[in-house]
Formats: C-alpha cells, structure tokens, sequence
C-alpha cells in the first residue's frame, strides 16, 4: 500500500519554507503531492497557473512530488488520490488554533485523511508569503525567502530590477 500525502497552500509565492516541507514531506510518503489551492477569498499576486509552473520548477528534483491545482476541497481532492494525510506547516504557536481547526474540518469531511502537523525549521519560522511580498513590494533584498528565480519574478510583478 502506497502512502500517499498532500501539502495544500497557496504558495504565493513559494518560499524556502515551503520547500523545506515539501523535501522533507518526500521522505515520508510514496507520493506527496502539492496541491495549489484556488481561494476566492484570497488576492494573490501571481495567477494559478504562474504558481504552478514556478512550484513545479522548484521541485523538480524531487521525484515523488508532484503539483497540481486543486479546485475543490481539499477533503474531495485527497479521496479522488487516495490520500490519507495531509502535511501542515507550523512556524509558531500562532499558526496552531487556525490549522488545528482545518485539521478538524478536514477530518470531519473525510474521516479517512489525518493531519500531520510539521514544525519548519527556526530559520524559517519568522517569515511568510505575505512578508515577502511586503518586502520586494518597497524594493527590499528576498535573497534569504526565495529561490532566485522567484525573486526575480516578483521583483517583475512590483516593476523592479534588482542587481545582484
């Protein structure tokens, strides 16, 4: 029987915490894959299929991951693949209520899909998607947040050139 995982998120934009579950994540399942969640609620700042082809490039290397785009819940999507976990990030204690009640609404939907809840590692812990798009939106250096080649494309997205 084949274990199979499912890291949901936005990934606008991916980030080194991200990545970070996600190799680690690889070793815990047969198949992990990375579901881009479609959020009406939430005004991203590059479209889905940008987010894609930008994760995708990402772990490319990492032979048992692979991403999709996820238009339904996520409960749906991991009963169509046959998943039974889904893989959460924690960066701080802040994070917990709001997972933990995903976590619970998710089992709820699908008693057969569990949460596992994975600590990212300290020097990821104090940044977010948001904070890196707050920092390249005022010109600031995303070096340490980012692969280069998302640098680049957010620095794009705000109009900017970087030289490094």
């Amino acid at each position: 029987m084949n274990k199979i995982g499912i890291y949901p998120g936005s990934f606008d934009p991916l980030t080194y915490g991200h990545l970070d579950l996600i190799q680690r994540g690889s070793r815990l399942f047969d198949k992990l894959y990375i579901a881009i969640s479609i959020n009406p609620q939430k005004k991203t700042l590059f479209t889905i299929d940008e987010r894609k082809a930008m994760v995708e490039e990402a772990v490319k290397d990492i032979p048992n991951v692979e991403v999709v785009i996820c238009d339904k819940l996520i409960s749906q999507f991991a009963k169509e693949v046959n998943a039974t976990c889904l893989l959460r990030g924690l960066r701080a204690v802040t994070d917990f209520e709001f997972e933990l009640q995903m976590a619970s609404t998710n089992n709820m939907l699908n008693p057969d899909v569990d949460t596992i809840f994975m600590m990212t590692k300290t020097e990821y812990s104090y940044f977010s998607s948001s904070m890196v798009k707050e920092i390249a939106q005022f010109n600031g250096d995303i070096s340490s947040f980012v692969p280069s080649f998302i640098a680049k494309k957010i620095y794009e997205k705000y109009n900017h050139k970087k030289e490094n």
